[in-house]
């Protein structure tokens, strides 16, 4: 009789584990993932409010690849954390960097999309010819030369005003390397300061050379360029990651491995080359 009893109570543990892993499953049969909507062309809300761009598209193929449904949803940025946390979506696709102090709060997947920085000013003013533009430089291993780079730039920013969106790696950027010489003037979003910078109440922008891209596509800011030079790792960070609660390991290494597979077939490669025209694809 005991023998027969533990062979029932493994076999009830064996069958509890199965529903354990069963129910682990069915938890990510539809992953919710929330993204701005207003982030050209990363996601912004197309004709018919349609949400598109570079996350949505591979957004869609990251949940075909880790057999879930995909509900993609958009919130505004400055509660896009917050609303994380509180559970109202599993996952944000966003333009998210991955930065030391995001990760106090959040988790990250492994990155999706690495790309450069840059300022967004008027063909016909001084700023045109800002130092440094075609030259990148990366703070994490280039710290003196990327300080130097930074450096060389505030001559002509001093006075200025840069409008920057709030609450990202830029503003932090422009806070701690700029405020010395120029007003920054943080943005609900990108739109808004582009808006500032084309009636002429601001001198410059500084965000993401892949946002700043969509912009100079649009008839308004045909007499306007993209300069500076690029600086990326440091409080930047290593590039743009899926934001995950901390904890859900599980979901994590699901990202984790949908990145890896849709890097290496190339899917990253193409969809940004689609929608930025250049590949940011992190080397990483």
């Amino acid at each position: 009789m005991k023998s027969l009893r533990v062979v029932g109570l493994s076999l009830l543990g064996a069958a509890l584990a199965l529903g354990g892993a069963a129910a682990q499953g069915k938890k990510w049969d539809t992953v919710k993932i929330a993204t701005e909507g207003a982030y050209e062309p990363w996601n912004f809300t197309g004709a018919g409010g349609k949400l598109e761009g570079f996350e949505i598209d591979l957004a869609n193929d990251l949940c075909n690849r880790m057999k879930v449904k995909c509900e993609i949803v958009s919130q505004d940025w400055d509660g896009i954390i917050p609303a994380l946390q509180a559970k109202k979506y599993d996952a944000i696709m966003a333009g998210m960097s991955i930065t030391d102090e995001r990760k106090k709060t959040i988790d990250f997947s492994n990155p999706y999309a690495a790309g450069p920085n840059g300022f967004l000013v008027a063909k016909n003013t001084p700023l045109a010819n800002m130092p440094g533009t075609g030259k990148a430089y990366n703070l994490s291993t280039q710290q003196a030369e990327a300080e130097k780079a930074i450096d060389a730039l505030k001559p002509l920013l001093k006075g200025k005003t840069i409008g920057v969106q709030t609450s990202t790696i830029h503003s932090n950027f422009a806070d701690k390397y700029l405020k010395d010489v120029a007003e920054i003037r943080e943005y609900k979003t990108t739109e808004q300061h582009d808006l500032d910078l084309a009636a002429g109440r601001i001198d410059a922008v500084l965000a993401d050379a892949t946002a700043l891209s969509g912009t100079l596509r649009k008839p308004e800011f045909k007499d306007y360029a993209l300069v500076g030079p690029s600086i990326t790792g440091g409080l930047l960070g290593p590039g743009v990651g899926v934001g995950l609660r901390q904890g859900e390991t599980d979901l994590k290494q699901m990202f984790n491995d949908a990145v890896a597979a849709a890097k290496a077939d190339g899917t990253v490669k193409r969809l940004s080359e689609k929608w930025f025209k250049i590949d940011v694809t992190p080397i990483t």
